[in-house]
């Protein structure tokens, strides 16, 4: 650059090179050097200012154009399931719903309308559709016409409800397990179209009374998820769970157990022992020999348990349920 160009002359010939303004030059190129030199910040300053613009274009659309091809994909694996199950709410019922779900290996899509439990339900890789569930369109997208189970569990009866009847018209043979906060909700989500209702408040309080009256067999069903739904199944077919305390009198002490279902001629099926120390394994239940203050975890007919224990318990006695009671008082 030629002596006398001032700084300001300078920076005022790179600007209006670089962008293509075209006004004259303050001093005349009136040598090569120059004239390369000029070119050379042409091509720099223009290929410098394209990077620049297009490098701030990119990191602002880059990550629209990041969440529309997740969005895509998403729906794409939504499309593809059948039979899988759509969890309403993703909550303080919704969470541990899709973690067992999850470890059962069952597929779902969660639906939710606010962004922040959207958002937790995204960072555990959980497909989710983002709406108001009252809504068909939302339903739809979940994949409702293929899906096998809806579980509505937001802890509004009135969306319950509302959901429920939109669900039902959208797949006749879908299952519908609704959430009710109070009883008078189970009826009403019924004539909706629920399958089954469950009260969440009603299941605390047996699980409580559980822990009071047959605490050895609560702990045992803790023990394994699976079992968890045990005593359930039990009751619909004629069965009792429930737990037998051993009495330093008891004739059953130093009895194996298979000793005992013998002599109690079927009606008595001994699924765990709970001594002072634990459980005993499964290995060694048969063999087990019984001890004064164990706990035996028993199976039987509704009803019966207390009648066939009693012929082993001196007083014709029997703790049943966390109550002591002759077998006359049993009913």
């Amino acid at each position: 650059m030629t002596p006398g160009w001032d700084i300001l002359d300078a920076i005022y010939m790179v600007v209006i090179t670089i962008f293509g303004v075209g006004y004259g030059e303050v001093q005349p190129l009136d040598s090569p050097e120059l004239k390369v030199f000029t070119i050379f910040v042409i091509v720099g300053g223009t290929s410098s200012a394209i990077f620049a613009v297009g490098g701030f274009i990119q990191m602002v659309t880059e990550g629209e154009i990041q969440k529309a091809l997740g969005e895509r994909k998403k729906y794409r694996e939504i499309e593809q399931l059948k039979g899988h199950t759509i969890i309403c709410g993703f909550g303080r019922i919704g969470q541990p719903l899709a973690k067992n779900l999850t470890k059962a290996g069952k597929p779902f899509v969660i639906v939710d309308l606010e962004q922040s439990r959207i958002d937790l339900a995204q960072a555990e890789n959980y497909l989710v559709v983002q709406g108001n569930a009252t809504e068909e369109h939302v339903l739809l997208a979940a994949g409702i016409e293929r899906a096998k189970v809806l579980t509505t569990v937001l802890p509004d009866d009135a969306l319950n409800v509302f959901i429920t009847l939109t669900a039902r018209t959208l797949n006749r043979e879908l299952e519908i397990i609704a959430r009710g906060e109070v009883m008078a909700t189970e009826s009403k989500l019924i004539q909706a179209g629920a399958n089954r209702v469950v009260l969440p408040a009603d299941i605390g309080a047996l699980r409580i009374a559980h822990l009071i009256t047959q605490p050895s067999a609560t702990e045992l069903l803790d023990e394994d998820v699976e079992r968890s739904t045990l005593s359930y199944h039990l009751s619909h077919v004629g069965l009792d769970l429930t737990d037998l305390k051993l009495e330093a009198d008891s004739p059953m002490v130093g009895q194996t157990v298979s000793q005992v279902e013998k002599q109690s001629q079927g009606a008595l099926l001994v699924v765990a022992v709970k001594t002072v120390t634990g459980n005993v394994s499964v290995e060694e239940l048969k063999s087990h020999i019984m001890k004064a203050g164990e706990t035996l975890v028993v199976v039987g007919h509704e009803g019966e348990i207390p009648a066939a224990a009693a012929s082993f318990i001196t007083g014709k006695e029997v703790m049943y349920r966390g109550v002591r009671k002759k077998v006359g008082q049993i009913g």
